[in-house]
């Protein structure tokens, strides 16, 4: 190492960085079924889904005005 190297160390001090994630590659994600839109909305026929689905739409709606 130079002496300018170990002097802006000391100076400024040492940053780590983590590496760069390659541009191109995204990590797939699983969607499981609890997350397909059919299950969340009810639409698959399941009784308990279907109620699943009102509560969730009785809750997004509560605060609503209207």
């Amino acid at each position: 190492m130079k002496d300018m190297d170990i002097e802006k160390i000391l100076t400024e001090g040492i940053v780590f960085r983590g590496s760069k994630s390659p541009a191109g590659k995204k990590a797939d994600k699983v969607k499981t079924k609890s997350q397909k839109k059919s299950y969340v909305t009810g639409a698959h026929g399941s009784g308990s889904a279907k109620m699943k689905a009102e509560y969730r739409r009785r809750r997004a709606n509560r605060h609503k005005n209207g």
